[in-house]
This record gives C-alpha cells, structure tokens and sequence, in this order.
C-alpha cells in the first residue's frame, strides 16, 4: 500500500458505491477506477470486496444491474443505482458528514 493509500473504514464502501454510481451507470471496474478518481487515489476497491458489497446492495434494492457491452467491446455487468439507493445515498452522506465534522472537532480538541 502506498503512503497515499489507507483502508476503508467499516461501512466507507457503500457510500463510496452509491456515490461513484450517482452520475450513472457503471460496470464493476469502472466503480473501482471512479472510487479511486473521486478519492483521489487514497482507496483502491479490489474485486474481493467490491463485488461482493455489489451482491449486498442489489439485494438491498439499492442497485440495479444488466449486462453490457464495455468500452473494451467485452461483456460486463452494469450497475445504476434504483430510487432506493438514490436515497440511501442522501442518508449516508448525511451520516457520514456528521461523522467527519465530529471526528474533526475532537482532533482538534485540546
């Protein structure tokens, strides 16, 4: 792992999910490569954890899939998010932004 990398925290996947597939669909490899774009490097999803979180959110009726064509002219499964996940998603931004604001305030606590 390089220095700018870190691990995800318990519960950081779903929401990095949720929001790489708020512009639109996506095959898998294509939300690990926007996770790692909107991080700016610091989370790289390997295909160990990312399809089985996909798995969990489709059964979850946040994801919905079908299966493609990719930019490689190969076939690939393509997730969007449902009603559902779009709302998902504005719960645990909400969530994790009062998480953020609170983890800050006490790092700066005297």
């Amino acid at each position: 792992m390089s220095p700018k990398q870190t691990n995800l925290l318990q519960g950081t996947l779903d929401l990095l999910i949720l929001k790489a597939l708020g512009p639109g669909e996506l095959h898998g490899l294509g939300i690990s490569r926007r996770i790692e774009q909107i991080t700016h490097g610091t989370f790289l999803v390997k295909p160990g954890s990312l399809f089985p979180a996909l798995h969990r959110m489709e059964e979850a009726g946040w994801l919905n899939s079908f299966w493609g064509e990719s930019e490689n002219n190969r076939r690939a499964k393509f997730y969007r998010l449902t009603k559902s996940g779009k709302g998902q998603l504005e719960v645990e931004t909400e969530e994790w932004t009062r998480v953020a604001i609170a983890m800050a305030k006490a790092l700066k606590a005297t």
